[in-house]
């Protein structure tokens, strides 16, 4: 992973226009059975084993800049979890495991796996043109299939890269909320930025058409089908699909740095992006999801493959990365490892996990990226490669 790459990828704000216009007005302050090694593990039942060299790494973010970091690492039952620093800065409140953050782009293999739940039952085909199920958005737009929406290769522009999108929060109205249908209308007043199929371009747009798809295929509202779904399928009691500008407590705030070294809380941003970053977990509930995901408990076998089936992201994320449908691959010292990204304002977080689904890592640290440090961003791939290939195979 290209760390300067991948923090482009923000699934809600392009931050630095976000950091000024918050100068203007912050202020500083039943499933198929799953093997038992991968089954869920409480964390009050978790024996963690403290690595020092990972600790001091972690503290070693924070020393230079992050308020708070946390690591979470899971291997066939052995747990660890080190933390570091402060989830609240105005209450002192030191992170924890247990606190819920925004997960930001990490949404998207959720919301595939909802989609890819639906191919299962003969209701989508992933060579389906998405505008069979959306006729009202994507009449008269090119013929884009729900593959392509899925792996990126749509070629319809980031309604993220659309300057409209930032106008009320650029006026201070940091709760101003906008609907999906209005983002993706947005979205396709521009260009294509590809021929659908042609080549990999990230765009959250892709993400929203597929939430609204699943509500149109299935009568539902996307948080319902996504709790019914997939987060009661992989027990995952800490994980919400959440609209709201609040966090269920304990939570890690979100910072950037505004001016000088003095951070701003932004934890109550509208969450807009939606199903292509609104979501709410903690470290334990994303390992689980993941763990449950690769070892094939949450999709059938040939739809677990299909999620695999790449396509090149090294061009915009870095060398060795390919993106699969809503999974991303990602080259590490010991081999590749699967996983998602998630950049939302205040947070960065990723996840890796071996390809059997036995192991996963996650990391996050509760400060935007543009506003971390280069060291920071640095030490974050650093650490996250050195626990990913020292947590066992």
């Amino acid at each position: 992973m290209s760390y300067s790459r991948a923090a482009r990828r923000s699934a809600a704000l392009t931050v630095a226009a976000l950091l000024a216009g918050l100068a203007l007005t912050a202020t500083a302050a039943p499933a198929p059975a799953v093997p038992a090694d991968v089954a869920a593990a409480p964390v009050a039942a978790a024996r963690p084993t403290g690595t020092a060299g990972l600790q001091k790494a972690l503290d070693r973010l924070v020393e230079q800049g992050a308020p708070g970091a946390l690591l979470y690492t899971y291997n066939r039952g052995r747990v660890t979890q080190l933390q570091s620093g402060v989830a609240d800065l105005a209450a002192s409140t030191p992170m924890v495991p247990e606190d819920s953050y925004r997960i930001g782009s990490l949404t998207k293999t959720y919301v595939s796996t909802a989609v890819l739940q639906l191919v299962a039952k003969g209701r989508v085909r992933l060579s389906d043109p998405a505008s069979r199920h959306l006729p009202g958005l994507l009449a008269g737009q090119p013929r884009v299939t729900v593959r392509q929406l899925l792996n990126h290769t749509s070629g319809i522009f980031d309604f993220n890269n659309d300057p409209r999108v930032l106008a009320p929060y650029l006026d201070g109205d940091l709760g101003h909320v906008w609907t999906p249908g209005d983002l993706v209308r947005l979205a396709l007043t521009h260009a294509p930025v590809a021929r659908p199929g042609a080549a990999y371009h990230y765009s959250n747009t892709n993400y929203l058409l597929l939430g609204l798809l699943v509500e149109a295929v299935t009568g539902e509202r996307l948080g319902d089908v996504l709790q019914d779904r997939v987060f009661s399928r992989a027990h995952l009691d800490a994980t919400t699909f959440n609209t709201k500008r609040t966090l269920p407590a304990p939570a890690a705030h979100g910072y950037v740095v505004l001016s000088g070294d003095e951070p701003t809380d932004i934890t109550s941003l509208y969450p807009y992006p939606w199903a292509s970053g609104s979501m709410v977990a903690t470290a334990p509930d994303v390992a689980q999801f993941y763990r449950h995901l690769l070892s094939g408990g949450m999709l059938p076998p040939r739809l677990l493959a299909e999620m695999r089936a790449t396509v090149d992201a090294s061009a915009e994320d870095g060398p060795g990365t390919a993106y699969g449908l809503g999974l991303e691959r990602f080259a590490t010292p010991c081999g590749p490892a699967w996983g998602h990204g998630g950049n939302f304002p205040g947070y960065v977080t990723y996840v890796y996990s071996s390809p059997s689904g036995h192991r996963q890592t996650v990391l996050l640290v509760n400060q935007d990226p543009q506003s971390l440090s280069p060291e920071v961003g640095d030490g974050f791939v650093r650490l996250l490669n050195r626990a990913h290939c020292t947590s066992g195979g």
